[in-house]
């Protein structure tokens, strides 16, 4: 008899799996404003509970590369969630300075600066100046 696959996770058994690892992710981050609920089921469910699940790229490394593309797009209230996110990771400060210097010089000057100024705000707000 032929072995049937696993069931993929269920709509709620993906948004449970995202919200706990935002949790993680953002924990001791300032609230926000609320996304309407479409938004927050798309964000928890797809992004955190399917996207940043996948195996095939570490947590930390997921992270890293998320900064690094929101300097890139001058995003720069979603880089400060992502900045204590990185920080709840584990992630060392000079890892963000090399990633953002490094981010600089392939996305423009003016993304690295804002980046590494941000830095220095989300380290001093963690109290880790």
């Amino acid at each position: 008899m032929a072995e049937t696959p696993n069931p993929s996770p269920s709509d709620q058994e993906r948004f449970e799996k995202g919200k706990e690892l935002a949790a993680l992710l953002f924990a001791g981050a300032p609230r926000s404003r609320p996304l309407p609920r479409e938004m927050v089921g798309h964000t928890m469910g797809h992004l955190f509970g399917d996207v940043w699940q996948d195996d095939r790229l570490p947590i930390e490394q997921r992270s890293l590369v998320t900064c690094a593309i929101l300097a890139a797009a001058g995003r720069e209230a979603e880089l400060a969630l992502h900045l204590r996110g990185a920080h709840n990771l584990g992630i060392e400060r000079d890892t963000l300075e090399a990633l953002f210097i490094h981010v600089a010089h392939y996305a423009g000057w003016p993304a690295g600066v804002s980046a590494l100024r941000l830095l220095d705000e989300i380290t001093e707000e963690l109290g880790q100046a």
